[in-house]
């Protein structure tokens, strides 16, 4: 299931700070646990267990021996903003409408048995403050209840400066104390932990563009940590708890702002920044071309606009300090300490063989130019040969390694396909600078929205309502001049809440998982960006349309619809801004950034009345549909099985294309359509080799015995194209695991959802029924078989099974821990739709036999994978690698 409809446009902007949000949810058991200090509440892990809730996107954590609402909490309290970094136990949400409460009394679907767990979740938030408005900070800690001790004892772990100066204050404001922690251990601890467990978490940053860089967390040290703050300092970590003070410098931040108030008269370090951007510094600093005549030294290898001395004009020139603009010496300031600072950090590296060097501190502060100027330095000195990476939590690492040394905090042996990063509204950014209050529940956001942003003539299109330089949601800065100037926020990051989740797990079957990469298009092209985003954008009115109608139109419903689609719009604005924002994105992240909006609004199952109506028109055909196979041969039965699943794959919600023709026919009607045009060759047509695999050639292979089938849509999709396909491969005597969403999206059919409809089917079909009865699926379902002629049941079991993910596409990186154990045997891999087989997983290669299904629904896709049109198949049989 997928979007694809053809673009307009969208051209708006927005943000916000942070907030509660949805997250990825699983299931069993965990061997992890989140402990406290001795002075603080202990969790106890006796019966501990993970199981996963469709109507959430939460990890759910059972602790049935646990009584305190448990929260860890740890600070940086710097001179300028306090870092805040919290874990939460997320608490079951009251649920008025019947059906949605039905929803949560059905948790799990493994080979059909249910289970019945508490809603418990934990999320690592990160949330920030400006120091000089504490009593804000106090607030939010006591409105959270987030310094709740078990005694009188209670202890928050702190860092930075003000862990000394404001601990009267917490004693008297909260009744705790501060535990003050090193803060170059927790420095050191959180950039440990950040580029362990985040995929994404380390960046490039040159000439303004941002390239994410994956790191083996088995090759991660040695590596250099630089933290610039009033000084430098250069710290070689050779892993958890081991590193060394082994350079520094007296030249650092406290160096820029001190030189920069003196000569500028700047009242504030982001002041003396924001004058960099304006400045021109060949008026101040002698270049090379100012000694050469304008010209290169190209002898040694200098160009013309190289620095020789900065400040260096300032000698010949008969000027007075009241001559040179100030933003023309902000510039040359920060030129002069970044150059520098890059290149002894070079150096060190060199002298203790270090290829990795990362940069951090609140010189940083997600500041483009100062990004830029130290990269330019590394790439210079070094010949190419290293490069400066930056951390996209960089302001966050003492407060995550204050967090950490709470006793047994539960974070070490978390790996990075346990932890999904989700961007709420009320994200907060990277940098220096606060841009609103952490947005809380529901009802604040949708005030927030209302507020805000308001719609112009079109539903895509937020329009600013505060000055104009901010939308004011939160914080979203107005679009960047797109010249060569940039704006010292420009690279600023956006901060999301961590969702720990140790049920997940990397999909075994993949042939090279530290390879793959799931997203086959590439966003990074602006043309393709803005192409994406506009479709989505097109499809917000019908997407509110239904969400609004599942929840019965009602005017609370109303007003949920309008308050996602201004959030969602925000989220596309600030993307289009700054792709970079919230880590690496591929179209299945856009996509699922939508569901986890919906559910932000509390819209669980937009198309759940769609779904069910064509599960049934669908149903009601499909016993004939199954006579008219079993009349086949079974060559031919095979093409007209594969045939069907494409046919049958035109239903698709996300589609403009096939939703205009909803309007044109029946189901049935469009289904007998599509398959009358199944003429072959498709485009991309591999059925001959996989027919061969099946047996039918001069080989004959052993038959599969095992099949894992990653269904798409609701409906025809799946009753009439991937269940008889399924029953085919049952017939063979090859297990079937039907691999389905934990979560809905758009009009996919979710793993809650297929067991009454293989019921159903079973009350038609006795190899369904059998393979059903012992794949455990028909244990608590109403079965009543007619009493006509029946085959024998088949004793091989059908299974389903969710893929913990809650998005038309799949990272296989990240699957639920059921499907990677059921994936252990299996020797066939069947991926079906635009999202699973095209949109991702298109490149991906396994180590058992893959079939890719689809039909192309786009044509801008059809160009661009298959250099072909719409509506043109896909069929892509790759054998074992």
């Amino acid at each position: 299931m997928n979007i694809n409809e053809e673009p307009k446009n969208i051209n708006e902007k927005s943000n916000s700070e942070e907030g509660e949000d949805t997250g990825k949810e699983m299931v069993p058991p965990v061997a992890n646990s989140i402990h406290r200090s001795s002075s603080r509440p202990q969790l106890d892990l006796s019966g501990a267990a993970i199981q996963g809730n469709f109507e959430e996107r939460d990890p759910t954590i059972l602790l049935p021996n646990q009584s305190d609402d448990i929260s860890h909490l740890a600070l940086d309290i710097g001179g300028s903003l306090i870092k805040l970094v919290y874990f939460s136990r997320h608490e079951d949400r009251l649920v008025n409408d019947k059906r949605k409460k039905s929803m949560k009394e059905r948790f799990g679907v493994i080979n059909g048995n249910r289970r019945s767990f508490p809603i418990l979740g934990g999320r690592l938030h990160f949330v920030k403050f400006e120091t000089a408005k504490i009593n804000e900070c106090l607030e939010f800690i006591h409105s959270k209840q987030l310094h709740r001790g078990d005694n009188d004892n209670a202890v928050i772990k702190a860092t930075g400066g003000g862990a000394y100066k404001f601990a009267d204050l917490f004693k008297e404001k909260l009744g705790v104390s501060i535990e003050k922690e090193d803060e170059m251990d927790c420095l050191v601890a959180g950039a440990n932990f950040l580029l362990k467990a985040i995929r994404h978490e380390a960046f490039t940053h040159k000439e303004g563009h941002k390239e994410f860089v994956q790191i083996d967390h088995n090759d991660l040290y040695p590596y250099l940590l630089v933290n610039i703050g009033s000084g430098v300092s250069m710290i070689k970590v050779d892993g958890d708890g081991k590193f060394q003070r082994v350079s520094g410098t007296n030249v650092g931040g406290g160096t820029y702002w001190g030189l920069g108030r003196l000569l500028t008269k700047c009242k504030s370090f982001d002041e003396l920044l924001e004058l960099s951007q304006r400045g021109d510094n060949s008026s101040v600093d002698m270049l090379v071309g100012d000694i050469y005549g304008g010209l290169d030294y190209s002898k040694i290898g200098l160009s013309a606009s190289t620095i020789a001395s900065s400040f260096g004009k300032a000698i010949s020139e008969n000027k007075e300090i009241e001559d040179y603009r100030p933003e023309d010496i902000s510039l040359s300031l920060l030129r002069m300490i970044s150059y520098n600072i890059g290149q002894i950090s070079y150096l060190t590296a060199l002298q203790l063989g270090i290829k990795r060097i990362f940069f951090g501190g609140f010189f940083i502060r997600g500041h483009a130019y100062t990004m830029d100027t130290i990269s330019f330095a590394i790439q210079f000195w070094s010949k190419g040969g290293a490069q400066a990476m930056f951390l996209r939590h960089e302001g966050f690492l003492g407060a995550l390694g204050a967090f950490m040394s709470y006793e047994k905090h539960g974070l070490d042996d978390l790996m990075v396909h346990q932890l999904v990063e989700r961007f709420p509204m009320g994200a907060p950014y990277t940098g220096g600078k606060i841009h609103g209050p952490p947005l809380g529940d529901l009802n604040e956001k949708i005030s927030w929205m209302e507020k805000f942003v308001r719609k112009g003539t079109k539903i895509t299109a937020p329009v600013p309502m505060a000055s104009p330089r901010t939308t004011g949601l939160g914080g979203f800065e107005a679009p960047s001049s797109k010249g060569d100037t940039l704006r010292s926020d420009e690279s600023n990051l956006n901060v999301g809440v961590l969702h720990l989740v140790p049920s997940l797990e990397v999909f075994p079957l993949l042939a090279d998982p530290k390879t793959y990469e799931p997203n086959t298009i590439d966003l990074a092209e602006p043309n393709e960006l803005q192409y994406w985003f506009t479709v989505l954008s097109d499809h917000l009115p019908d997407l509110v349309d239904k969400a609004v109608a599942s929840e019965g139109g009602t005017d609370d419903a109303r007003r949920r619809g309008d308050a996602f689609a201004r959030a969602f719009s925000a989220h596309l604005a600030r993307l289009m801004e700054e792709p970079a924002a919230y880590g690496k994105l591929g179209l299945a992240n856009l996509l699922e950034l939508r569901e986890e909006c919906l559910r932000e609004f509390n819209f669980f199952d937009a198309y759940s009345t769609i779904k069910q109506r064509e599960n049934e028109a669908s149903l009601a055909v499909l016993p004939d549909l199954l006579m008219e196979l079993d009349s086949m041969s079974e060559e031919t039965r095979l093409l007209t099985l594969i045939e069907g699943v494409l046919a049958a794959n035109i239903f698709d919600w996300g589609s403009r294309a096939c939703v205009d023709l909803y309007h044109k026919g029946t189901i049935i009607e469009i289904y007998r359509m599509s398959r009358k045009k199944m003429q072959r060759p498709w485009r991309v047509d591999n059925f001959d080799a996989f027919k061969e695999r099946m047996g039918f050639g001069e080989n004959k292979p052993p038959r599969h015995k095992r099949a894992l089938l990653f269904v798409d849509n609701a409906g025809a999709d799946v009753v009439l194209g991937m269940l008889p396909l399924a029953r085919e491969l049952l017939r063979r005597g090859t297990e079937v695991v039907l691999v389905a969403n934990s979560l809905p999206a758009l009009n996919d059919v979710t793993a809650m959802e297929l067991p009454e409809i293989v019921a159903e089917a079973a009350k038609h079909c006795d190899i369904l029924r059998g393979a059903a009865e012992a794949g455990g699926l028909l244990m608590d379902a109403m079965i009543s078989i007619q009493d006509s002629p029946r085959e024998k049941s088949s004793s091989t079991p059908l299974m389903v099974v969710e893929n913990g993910c809650g998005s038309p596409c799949i990272d296989l990186r990240q699957v639920s821990s059921d499907l990677a154990a059921l994936a252990k045997d299996a020797d066939l891999v069947i991926l079906e739709g635009m999202g699973r087989s095209l949109h991702t997983n298109f490149n991906a290669r396994f180590v058992c036999d893959a079939l890719k299904l689809a039909m192309v629904k786009n044509q801008r896709l059809a160009e661009k994978l298959i250099k072909g049109n719409i509506y043109d198949c896909v069929c892509r049989y790759e054998p074992a690698s």
